[in-house]
């Protein structure tokens, strides 16, 4: 039998979202995978911001809509369905001009009952708010259904415009209470224990980056990063944090998991 392609190959993995997956799927090519959270979900039911920003979107008259998660849509509606909100939610977003992320987001949008005007072909913030450039927003509410971190820029850039906009953030990062596997992530990867790290969100990506920094092994992760460390990201606005800071990176043509792996097998596979 032929050796797993990814034998002798060590992947450091940092998110908490489908995690396991993940480490399975890299396993199955032979990796070792080290998994070091550096964020944790606020859990939905206990999110009284998400839950107060419901209640006002259920209450008042919403224009726009932007989905640009297909998860963050789906646990808007579950946690809407503990609070006894997710019919009302359903019939406020119903009257309002739907616009999507992409085809998860599109399924989600379907999946509970609405229909979207128009979705980004290329699954990117960026396409998704030019979009909503062209439109007249003065003067209409918008509701931004966000995940896991903000969106400064494309929320501003509404504002700007003269749109009332609600940011709702179904899932919101925060630091795990346990960072010591995430430190010892850092040193492994200072002293070449680690072949890739695997990011599949920015605030993941950019908590590591935040530790490394306040580490006594800064320079020599830095060094790695930039050289023998491939850093790969399941897609440019995971990729951003370290872009940022001029490291290299690696991304698929198309973002998903799966994808990635392939990724990683044809970069680091034998």
């Amino acid at each position: 039998m032929a050796e797993a392609p990814l034998a002798g190959v060590t992947v450091g993995i940092t998110a908490e979202r489908r995690a396991n997956e993940f480490a399975a799927a890299l396993r199955r090519h032979g990796a070792t995978v080290t998994h070091a959270p550096t964020i944790t979900i606020v859990p939905l039911p206990d999110d009284e911001r998400l839950r107060t920003v419901t209640e006002v979107v259920v209450n008042t008259d919403v224009d726009v809509v932007a989905v640009t998660t297909g998860a963050g849509f789906r646990g808007w509606f579950e946690a809407a369905e503990g609070w006894g909100l997710a019919d009302a939610l359903r019939e406020s977003l119903a009257r309002a001009r739907v616009f999507t992320r992409g085809p998860k987001a599109t399924g989600a949008v379907r999946g509970a009952g609405l229909s979207e005007v128009w979705s980004a072909a290329s699954e990117t913030n960026q396409e998704l708010f030019d979009r909503l450039g062209v439109d007249d927003v003065r003067d209409r509410r918008v509701v931004v259904q966000l995940h896991g971190a903000p969106l400064p820029d494309h929320v501003a850039a509404l504002r700007d415009r003269g749109a009332d906009v609600l940011e709702v953030q179904p899932y919101r990062w925060q630091w795990p209470g346990d960072l010591a596997p995430a430190r010892d992530l850092v040193e492994a990867v200072a002293h070449g224990r680690v072949d890739a790290l695997a990011f599949t969100s920015a605030p993941a990506a950019a908590n590591l980056l935040t530790l490394a920094d306040e580490s006594p092994h800064r320079d020599a992760f830095a060094a790695a990063l930039a050289s023998r460390v491939l850093c790969a990201c399941v897609g440019p606005v995971t990729a951003a944090p370290l872009v940022e800071r001029g490291i290299p990176v690696a991304v698929p043509e198309r973002q998903r998991l799966g994808a990635l792996v392939k990724l990683l097998v044809a970069r680091l596979g034998w």
